[in-house]
């Protein structure tokens, strides 16, 4: 859905609400919508904010307020249509809601704040044990319990397997769900998040490395005159960001230590530049040398792999300029910003900002490496 063209047509907005099931919003509360923000970030909780004119005498204020229509854990589903295509940009829950009152007449807002569904993961603490079972198959246990909500786990086995065995180990969740799956991840190299869609009330929950693979979303297009497609791109390159992670671990039966050799982070960040970034600084890993070998190598696997990105790029866009809705969490060609920056970046979070007549979105991305390694990028 992101190929969907958008230049040449018109985008509109469908708002759907209700306690679990939603429906859509009635006229008066798409009416007094003012402007919406979404945020997407790859491995975080996504987040939103709507604000809404509150009139003296209008339904908002003198009826829905009040009955509950706006409280916390309300259901959110945010829907842009181009051209008749549906992209779902948001499910979520609201969280807060504000009422700014002023003598101004059309300055008195109601402001909803929310987060995406990976919030009910995250609203009570738990004490559980997972015995002969393995990183992944934790996952896709602990993600059947939202089923209802229609989230489907999208869950990767791990890089390095990490064969469960009760006699030697085994594994306690402590605090919620949210907490626990996300240490899961991070331990590994992965990220978790929400992927809403793609039709209202479906979501996709993912576990597993960030998807630096596929066909890349249409490039952006900076300093080429008509052409260009972006208002501005910043790139940046922090020599302090990759680090060499020193890992050891201990033979249990000789408690003989050694030191794990570096990990190939191929696997878990395909190189998208051709010249690869030097790791400038060292990371010595605690707790390895009582873990499991394959425990030890994985998180040492992880720490290389999380911090390659020494390479940043931010910027914001028009998307009817543009010509298409970016998406966050997919690869991006950018062309125009010279040898060293063009080529294909990892899009690690889109901010959807929306008004009446207007659809921006800033963006961040990322890589591991300068310059591209193809002389071309998808236009």
């Amino acid at each position: 859905m992101a190929d969907e063209p958008v230049g040449q047509g018109p985008i509109h907005l469908e708002l759907r609400m209700g306690p679990k099931l939603t429906r859509p919003v009635p006229p008066e509360v798409t009416e007094a919508l003012l402007s919406a923000q979404i945020t997407a970030t790859a491995g975080e909780r996504g987040g939103f904010q709507m604000a809404f004119d509150l009139t003296k005498r209008g339904a908002i204020i003198d009826r829905l307020l009040p009955e509950g229509f706006f409280d916390p854990r309300t259901r959110v589903i945010v829907t842009a249509a181009v051209k008749g295509t549906p992209i779902v940009l948001l499910d979520g829950l609201i969280v807060r809601h504000e009422v700014g009152a002023s003598n101004q007449p059309g300055q008195t807002t109601l402001t909803v704040t929310g987060e995406d569904l990976t919030l009910l993961m995250d609203l009570e603490e738990r004490t559980d044990r997972y015995p002969n079972l393995s990183p992944w198959q934790r996952v896709t246990r602990i993600l059947t319990k939202y089923t209802d909500y229609g989230i489907e786990a999208d869950v990767v086995k791990e890089k390095i397997l990490q064969p469960p065995n009760a006699q030697h180990r085994v594994d306690y969740q402590t605090g919620t769900d949210l907490q626990y799956v996300t240490d899961l991840a991070q331990a590994n190299g992965y990220v978790f998040y929400l992927i809403p869609g793609p039709f209202p009330e479906v979501s996709t929950a993912y576990w597993g490395p960030e998807k630096r693979i596929g066909t890349a979303q249409h490039a952006l297009t900076v300093n080429m005159d008509v052409n260009s497609t972006v208002d501005q791109l910043t790139f940046a390159y922090d020599g302090t960001a990759r680090e060499e992670p020193q890992a050891r671990w201990q033979d249990p039966t000789t408690r003989t230590s050694t030191l794990l050799a570096q990990p190939d982070i191929s696997p878990l960040r395909p190189p998208l530049g051709k010249r690869a970034t030097p790791a400038l600084k060292r990371k010595t890993l605690s707790g390895t040398a009582k873990k499991d070998r394959a425990q030890a190598e994985a998180e040492a696997l992880a720490r290389a792999a999380t911090t390659a990105d020494a390479i940043s790029g931010s910027g914001s866009l028009d998307v009817n300029r543009h010509g298409y809705i970016l998406q966050p969490r997919q690869l991006v060609g950018v062309r125009g910003a010279g040898v060293t920056y063009d080529g294909e970046y990892y899009v690690k979070s889109v901010t959807h900002n929306l008004r009446p007549g207007s659809f921006q979105q800033n963006f961040t991305l990322t890589r591991e490496g300068l310059i591209a390694r193809s002389g071309t990028v998808r236009p």
